[in-house]
């Protein structure tokens, strides 16, 4: 890894804490909503018991981010470390120390700006190949050790946090209000992270199909085809690798690719419109 690079990933995790930090503090505890993950197990554990928000990110996500590093590299964990501690340390430090207002008192506006200044906080951070969150570790365990697709795991416990602050805050409205929020949220991730689709179609040409096919298998999952081909000019002997990607995990499989094969020719195509294999 360069240093630039690191440089670079940590600049984008300082922007990325701040926004969503600012989100967090001066939109959604004002209103009493919630986000998704992990960080709003936070805000219920806030809501329920007082406890300062940073605080209850860093007791919820430690223990999950210890247990991913198998899963995601110690790379991506070092990072997500730093992302949610200054997460943390930025939530509780404006509500403690700089005293933020609150933006809002109008949970419309609240629900919508606090989705778009979480989402595009979350897209720096994704941007950074780190995370923000340890729901999606939860995830990823689950789907290791069952059928169920991680993300169906991560929209259960989305779920169940927009249910809990119904039945805490005793208001339909704010549940569904956060649920607004969650959909604003993801919505900016993916237009910051590529401006389109949720899904993206790519093709990977490289020397080395074997150990990339290999990476993509243990970080990414099983779901790709190898195609044969020949090259145009010297009718070369080809392979491509075919796989339809997430678009929050993009970032990560350019890196997975940079690590394996620095040479690799990658082409990255909007999926407009998906069919078959549970689509």
């Amino acid at each position: 890894m360069h240093l630039s690079t690191e440089f670079k990933n940590y600049g984008f995790i300082g922007v990325g804490s701040l926004f969503l930090a600012y989100g967090v503090v001066a939109l959604f505890i004002p209103n009493a909503l919630v986000t998704g993950g992990t960080s709003g197990m936070a805000l219920l554990m806030h809501y329920i018991f007082h406890y300062p928000v940073g605080v209850m990110m860093m007791a919820i996500n430690a223990p999950l981010l210890l247990l991913g590093t198998k899963f995601f590299g110690k790379h991506f964990t070092v990072r997500s470390i730093v992302a949610i501690g200054f997460t943390s340390v930025c939530i509780d430090g404006m509500r403690a120390w700089m005293n933020v207002l609150p933006l809002s008192h109008d949970v419309i506006l609240a629900s919508i700006f606090g989705g778009i200044s979480v989402g595009i906080g979350l897209g720096f951070i994704l941007s950074a190949h780190a995370s923000a969150g340890g729901s999606t570790i939860i995830a990823k365990i689950v789907a290791s050790k069952t059928s169920i697709k991680a993300s169906t795991v991560m929209l259960v416990i989305d779920m169940l946090i927009v249910i809990a602050i119904a039945l805490i805050s005793k208001n339909v409205d704010l549940a569904l209000w956060s649920l607004v929020s969650i959909y604003i949220s993801a919505k900016s991730i993916d237009m910051f992270l590529t401006r389109g689709p949720s899904k993206k179609v790519v093709h990977i040409v490289s020397s080395q199909i074997e150990a990339l096919c290999e990476t993509i298998v243990h970080h990414l999952g099983p779901y790709g085809t190898i195609v044969q081909g020949s090259g145009i000019f010297e009718h070369e002997e080809k392979r491509m690798i075919f796989l339809v990607v997430e678009n929050s995990r993009i970032p990560r499989l350019k890196e997975l690719i940079q690590s394996v094969d620095d040479e690799a020719f990658m082409v990255v195509m909007e999926a407009s419109e998906l069919l078959g294999r549970g689509h």
